[in-house]
């Protein structure tokens, strides 16, 4: 049974992969019998040979993890392979709430979407950062040119998703 209860992944090759960056990217995993473990939790099953060639084609490599201990490590931007701590977290979070204030024009809700207004060009940039960003709430992003839409998980979270990122804005100070 799956842990994240109304998640629906496809077995696709894709989907498998994407899966397979967002578990090494947010918690250390020590080996591929692990991460199966992981994956089989989400309700996909997979075997040794395609978890290794996966492993391979996303360019995955052991690294030393903040206990000592060898991890898996995906490229994140810039070819990056640090490991996703909880340091590192905060300092994607701390960056979004910086571009918040950069970026954000307008956040507005209605039921559970939110649509966030950028300066053209931006939107990308933006939805770029929520998508790094551990918010349990927001289900996905979509960006355009100068919107962003954000879907939440709660069918009625808009308004108080719409509210955290005016606040993130108000928080960075920027902009004066």
């Amino acid at each position: 049974m799956s842990k994240n209860p109304g998640a629906s992944i496809p077995t696709t090759k894709t989907a498998r992969q994407a899966r397979v960056t967002a578990l090494l990217t947010s918690r250390a995993v020590r080996s591929q019998a692990e991460l199966a473990t992981l994956l089989a939790d989400d309700g996909l099953v997979v075997g040794q040979a395609t978890l290794s060639r996966d492993l391979v084609e996303l360019r995955a490599v052991r690294v030393r993890g903040e206990d000592g201990g060898l991890i898996y490590a995906v490229p994140r931007e810039g070819g990056d392979r640090s490991v996703h701590s909880v340091s590192s977290q905060e300092l994607l979070d701390t960056r979004l709430v910086r571009l918040c204030g950069e970026l954000l024009v307008t956040a507005e809700a209605s039921g559970n979407i939110v649509v966030l207004r950028t300066p053209p060009g931006a939107a990308n940039f933006l939805a770029l950062a929520i998508d790094h960003s551990v918010m349990p709430s927001i289900l996905g992003t979509l960006a355009g040119d100068d919107t962003v839409m954000i879907i939440t998980r709660d069918s009625l979270g808009g308004a108080a998703v719409a509210e955290r990122f005016l606040q993130f804005a108000a928080e960075s100070g920027a902009g004066g």
